[in-house]
């Protein structure tokens, strides 16, 4: 039992070194994406990092604060991207929601060139190069 718990002593150090290194990540990220993954990394770690120290300490109650660090988590990464989300809109001067796509696509030509220009690129369902299997 002692070498297990060397064992998890060490995973938890080790955790803690890459929980630092997501920290530095999510300050110095070349993009906001990137700031936002490093986030939700370091929530992971540390969730992971609470179930490590709920079997070392052995206190059952430590894993119901792991369960709601988990949904704290998930809810600050979703907050984060609905505000980066926001701020993206904003910055390109586009509307949220379905109803304004075409007030989206109308203000921004270079979006209906680039869909256009996807549709153009993509082989057709009815080629005749394209395999069809017909199951009777």
């Amino acid at each position: 039992m002692e070498l297990f718990k060397v064992f998890l002593l060490a995973g938890m150090v080790i955790i803690s070194v890459l929980i630092i290194a997501a920290i530095i990540r999510s300050a110095i990220g070349p993009s906001m994406t990137d700031r936002v993954i490093a986030v939700n990394m370091i929530g992971t770690m540390t969730i992971a990092l609470i179930a490590m120290l709920t079997i070392y300490m052995a206190e059952d109650y430590l894993a119901d604060v792991c369960l709601i660090y988990a949904m704290i988590s998930f809810l600050a990464v979703v907050i984060l991207t609905k505000v980066y989300t926001g701020i993206y809109l904003q910055h390109k001067q586009m509307k949220a929601g379905p109803e304004a796509i075409a007030d989206n696509l109308a203000s921004q030509p270079e979006l209906v060139t680039a869909a256009k220009e996807e549709e153009t690129d993509m082989p057709s369902e009815t080629s005749p190069d394209s395999e069809t299997e017909v199951i009777s």
